[in-house]
């Protein structure tokens, strides 16, 4: 009778050690472990993360940590990590973490638009995935790329249109490149094409144009109109004097991209550079900035007139005043140096 008393505690003290440690596993793997208030928070995992690395990174956003690592060691999960960017749920458990962090990469969506030169892009695209703004440079600089698909150096800018993207976060530079390739080709479908075709421009043409555009006017309901007077300039052979081309000449040459310049001065207008379109004819070699997607359709679809010239229309800031002749243009410009002298703007 003694032996099965003894026997019987035994037997009912291993059923409360393994209830207990049963409730501690399941507690473990399959209580909730999140610490944040939101309804989800995100992990970025880098792909040359260490364990050490993701543990850090994803401490602030669990209750408790021990319990989280115990159940990613029993998954083998620091044998097997994946990169990326994962969403993690209010009140997900350790077993729910990690099985997203293990599979599911959710894709970010990026943006980018107004960027003056192709390292702008690089920079403003770098804050937003992983790859860095060298890598993103070297990738979008490649001349073999950029040969074997029509570009140069100074078209290169004009793949990128300008839009917001759903890509993974961990996608490699020249993943990107390669994926704005596609969207650039997508963009100049059959229908943008076919225009450019009737204004005698390729797609690259149009697109520096339309920097010009939209540096000339930021309102877009005007935009149409400014594209008509540079489309009858090149129809005519006229210089198309557009004073944002040097503005760029200037910076180029200078090598000074946060020069600030509010007035062109006549000096300025003959600095030597192929950008310059009061001292060339024709389209400058590359954009001098990144359009607007209204702007290149501005182009493409740009208003007829017989107007030639433009300047700022001091009685609608923000819009200009338009001429069929240089003697008109002269009276309209006139009533804006005079009032631009009184504001006292120098340079």
């Amino acid at each position: 009778m003694y032996i099965k008393r003894i026997i019987l505690i035994i037997a009912l003290v291993g059923i409360i050690i393994g209830g207990f440690f049963a409730y501690h596993v399941y507690s473990a793997i399959f209580s909730p472990n999140t610490a944040f208030e939101n309804e989800e928070a995100y992990l970025f995992v880098a792909s040359d993360a260490t364990p050490d690395d993701v543990k850090e990174d994803i401490a602030p956003l669990l209750k408790d940590m021990e319990s989280f690592v115990s159940v990613a060691e029993r998954k083998k999960y620091f044998s097997n990590m994946k990169s990326g960017h994962f969403i993690i749920k209010k009140g997900m458990n350790n077993n729910e973490i990690i099985n997203t962090i293990r599979s599911k990469n959710e894709p970010v969506k990026i943006a980018f638009n107004n960027q003056e030169r192709i390292e702008d892009l690089a920079g403003r695209i770098a804050t937003q995935i992983e790859a860095d703004s060298l890598s993103l440079l070297l990738a979008m600089k490649d001349p073999s790329f950029l040969k074997a698909n029509g570009f140069t150096d100074e078209t290169a800018l004009s793949m990128y249109i300008p839009n917001s993207y759903e890509l993974y976060w961990d996608i490699s530079a020249k993943e990107f490149r390669d994926r704005m390739l596609k969207e650039h080709k997508r963009f100049w479908n059959d229908s943008r094409k076919a225009k450019a075709k009737l204004l005698n421009m390729t797609p690259e043409e149009v697109y520096t144009v339309a920097s010009i555009v939209q540096k000339e006017t930021a309102k877009v309901d005007e935009r149409p109109r400014v594209a008509g007077v540079y489309l009858n300039r090149i129809k005519k052979g006229i210089k198309l004097d557009a004073d944002p081309t040097v503005i760029y000449a200037l910076k180029n040459k200078a090598n000074d991209w946060d020069m600030v310049i509010k007035r062109v001065l006549y000096k300025d207008l003959e600095v030597v550079s192929p950008y310059n379109t009061y001292r060339n004819a024709g389209i400058p070699p590359g954009p001098i900035f990144m359009p607007d997607i209204s702007a290149i359709d501005a182009v493409l679809n740009a208003e007829k007139h017989d107007y030639y010239y433009f300047v700022a229309d001091v009685e609608r800031f923000g819009y200009h005043k338009f001429a069929k002749t240089l003697s008109q243009h002269n009276a309209n410009s006139a009533a804006y140096k005079l009032w631009i002298s009184g504001q006292g703007i120098k340079r």
